[in-house]
């Protein structure tokens, strides 16, 4: 148990918790009742669907891939059957999930659209033939899925219809999810070229991930700047500028990387996953406050 654990990436589920919040959150500032059974059910869903794709990912490697360091053909096995297993334990309470859902009669239209969004990200992200998680479009799978179906699935069921705040807010959260994942792929950069896996960093290489990297960081602080032009309370959004200080740094350190210094990713990691998770937290507190 504790192996397929940590496979986990408990910080991508903390950030799939968040945006769920965020979502309920929306819904509550326009003036939905929470209704908390509904919002259980869909975050396990919400939750739940990420981690199943992150074991099944692991589940199908290439069969000769070792899963961990000096193991046995029959560890690999037995691991790569546990995973399978905790997998399809976790879609199966997914699934559960969603029929209680629908026996509620909280799904509209919407809302299933999204759900089978959700089981089409599972599907294409981890299992053959599709396997997009290694494949360099799977930082735009984890993006979208953090950032713009979570909020939106957990804003439609509470209020059962779409809003304008959702994709102010969410876009630019879009951008600053797609800047944390392309720094998470600098790293691995080497090994991956040499054990040629391909990565949204492999596929852009160096040079063009840089400047596109900036380009996503200052063009969701613009956009979250520009959002009260199109009514949304200031109010709302300056609690992210809070941030602004560590994606300047995130900014500055990974150009001074890219120009050969010091590559200090204990210190990046964590600073590109605050510049996403801090918004994403100031932004679900400032709708849940109000």
């Amino acid at each position: 148990m504790t192996t397929i654990a940590r496979f986990l990436r408990p910080l991508y589920l903390l950030f799939a918790f968040l945006a769920w919040l965020l979502g309920a959150g929306i819904a509550h500032y326009l003036g939905a009742g929470i209704a908390w059974p509904t919002f259980v059910l869909g975050l396990i869903f919400g939750v739940g669907l990420p981690a199943a794709a992150f074991w099944l990912a692991e589940a199908f490697r290439l069969p000769l891939a070792p899963l961990e360091p000096g193991e046995t053909p029959r560890q690999r096995v037995r691991l790569r059957l546990a995973l399978l297993s905790a997998s399809y334990s976790v879609l199966a309470l997914a699934f559960t999930c969603v029929l209680t859902l629908l026996i509620m009669r909280r799904l509209t239209p919407s809302g299933g659209l999204l759900i089978g969004l959700g089981f089409l990200f599972v599907t294409v992200y981890a299992v053959p033939p599709f396997r997009l998680g290694d494949s360099g479009y799977g930082e735009f799978l984890l993006a979208f899925y953090l950032a713009i179906l979570l909020p939106a699935l957990s804003f439609l069921l509470q209020s059962g219809d779409w809003h304008r705040l959702l994709p102010v807010v969410t876009f630019p959260l879009l951008l600053l999810a797609l800047a944390w994942l392309l720094i998470e792929d600098f790293p691995t950069f080497g090994r991956d070229q040499r054990l040629n896996r391909q990565t949204l960093l492999t596929r852009l290489t160096w040079q063009r991930a840089i400047p596109l990297h900036h380009v996503f960081v200052g063009a969701a602080f613009f956009l979250f700047g520009a959002a009260p032009l199109v009514g949304v309370p200031w109010g709302l959004i300056w609690p992210v500028f809070l941030v602004l200080p560590l994606a300047g740094g995130q900014v500055f350190w990974l150009q001074r990387i890219g120009q050969g210094g010091r590559t200090m990713w204990n210190f990046l990691l964590p600073l590109a996953a605050g510049t996403f998770g801090l918004p994403l937290y100031l932004l679900a507190l400032s709708f849940w406050l109000r």
